[in-house]
């Protein structure tokens, strides 16, 4: 990877990918290894694999016992109510509230990451394929617009994907979860296997090991997953997949790939002779100077809002409401996936039993409602889980407030089971739910900011009712004490799985010559 810094001189790539997380790796991988010189633009700062300061750092080495301080909170005042976990061990991944302002017509935590790698280095890891109950949904249902695609199409590339990436997980034989090119599993402990016999004999419904992209053999430079369970640090191994670890290297040993940080993408130009997207502009964020890049491939990969805005700016006699968006349909339909709510029990059957290790890895039980005639319910669209049993560690014993010999006896033995059902429940695309450009409110670079107008609505609601009830009657079957169901509520942006903005039409029309988004319809 190198460096462009040719000033203000016009360069010209066979193609431009914007964004360096998981799309923009996987695109420019694929660009350049087919031998296209493909420039990446980043808009945060320049991060190798293995730039990671606190992976190796216990809490008693980071500032403050690794938590920030009240000064420091004051630049972080959404992710703060967010109740995510910042730390000193990991903020310097996460961009500043205070100099990356958007304004909420209603309530949205939108969670970003600007550096190379973005949020590739910081997601959650788990990776499931859509089925045709997804793909099919929105002709059958009469929702929005049908999707061009079915999983047969798809099915091919989620094989290449996961060969590549490397995803560890068990194949169930689902018709809703289908199966992939899987490393071996990571292993359920005891009240995870207590809970999913029961499941599989008094509902007929599966559980599994998390499918994540984790390695549990070794691939390539990549090195198995330690089980340290310090992800969010960044991983020195290369075991789970990121850009930086990943198709970012592939990319550069091409010897086609020219990356550029610090690339603020300020609009995708126009040619109304071609008819075609001929260039990118960009401000440079540390100099402040305009740059033009030029290509006849553009790829949009800044997350599905960071598209979607870089779309609206990219306005022409042509677009005047912004690049591609004859249909209008620019910014709309934002989803999220609704959670932080379930159901959570104790076990004291295995007092003898312990675990060893920090799996960072959970269980995952797929879509058991509106699967058919016998599953439908009063809402549309369903739900999974994610969750799994732990034993309580020395923590358990601080209110105790014992001292001497009891007290090291009772540290020395495990404390109590406990498991949670954690679900995971999928929005509707409403045309209602929408970004839009804030011209009033500028960033520091003096660019458009974004304005949230996005609630989760009544089918979400219903589900919600569903989502609980049905994670404490399994765990009730299960024989699990003390079960009780939880609600913590959660704003639009929280699951960080932003969808929409840009869907996919049924017929793809030549803007571009090719052009992509973190979108679904």
């Amino acid at each position: 990877m190198y460096f462009n810094s040719k000033g203000s001189e016009d360069v010209t790539y066979d193609a431009i990918v914007i964004g360096s997380g998981i799309s923009g790796g996987w695109a420019a991988k694929e660009l350049s290894e087919k031998g296209l010189k493909t420039l990446v633009l980043e808009r945060g700062r320049m991060v190798k694999h293995g730039d990671y300061p606190t992976a190796n750092l216990d809490d008693w080495e980071l500032p403050n016992r690794n938590i920030l301080t009240e000064e420091e909170w004051k630049d972080y005042q959404i992710q703060r109510r967010t109740g995510y976990t910042m730390t000193p061990a990991h903020a310097h991944w996460w961009p500043k509230d205070s100099e990356n302002p958007y304004s909420e017509t209603k309530p949205f935590d939108w969670i970003r990451s600007y550096h190379m790698g973005g949020r590739s280095l910081l997601w959650g890891r788990q990776s499931y394929r859509l089925s045709d109950f997804d793909f099919e949904a929105n002709a059958k249902e009469g929702v929005a617009v049908d999707w061009p695609v079915r999983y047969k199409d798809i099915a091919p590339w989620y094989d290449y994907v996961e060969t590549f990436i490397g995803v560890s997980g068990q194949n169930e034989g689902l018709s809703q979860l289908p199966d992939g090119k899987f490393l071996p599993p990571m292993e359920l402990n005891c009240v995870e296997q207590k809970l999913k016999a029961s499941m599989k004999k008094k509902f007929n419904r599966a559980m599994t090991i998390g499918r994540t992209a984790h390695l549990t053999q070794p691939i390539g430079t990549r090195g198995t997953c330690q089980s340290r369970n310090r992800c969010m640090r960044g991983c020195p191994y290369g075991a789970y997949f990121s850009s930086l670890a990943s198709t970012l290297p592939a990319a550069e040993a091409s010897g086609n790939l020219t990356i550029r940080p610090f690339s603020i993408v300020t609009e995708i130009v126009y040619d109304t002779n071609t008819q075609k997207a001929k260039s990118v502009r960009i401000k440079d964020a540390e100099t402040g100077e305009t740059h033009e890049y030029f290509a006849k491939i553009i790829f949009t990969c800044a997350s599905s809002f960071g598209s979607a805005q870089i779309l609206m700016q990219s306005t022409s006699d042509r677009f005047p409401n912004g690049l591609g968006n004859d249909s209008g349909e620019l910014g709309h339909n934002v989803m999220d996936h609704h959670f932080r709510l379930g159901a959570e029990g104790y076990d004291d059957e295995f007092s003898d039993k312990y675990f060893k290790g920090r799996r960072p890895n959970g269980i995952y039980v797929p879509r058991f409602q509106n699967l058919d005639a016998a599953t439908k319910k009063t809402y549309l669209r369903g739900f999974g889980y994610q969750g799994g049993g732990s034993v309580e560690n020395w923590a358990r014993m601080i209110k105790e407030a014992d001292f001497g010999t009891a007290f090291k006896a009772a540290m020395a033995q495990p404390g109590k089971w406990t498991i949670g059902l954690m679900a995971f429940g999928e929005c509707l695309p409403y045309h209602d739910n929408k970004i839009s450009l804030n011209k009033e409110k500028l960033d520091k670079y003096g660019l458009p900011t974004l304005t949230m107008d996005v609630e989760w609505k009544q089918n979400e609601l219903e589900m919600r009712k569903d989502m609980m009830a049905s994670a404490e009657e399994m765990l009730n079957a299960a024989g699990f004490k003390g079960v009780k169901t939880y609600d913590r509520g959660c704003n639009p942006g929280l699951g960080i799985h932003e969808m929409g903005t840009a869907r996919m039409a049924e017929i793809q029309r030549p803007l571009y010559s090719m052009a992509t988004t973190n979108c679904m319809p």
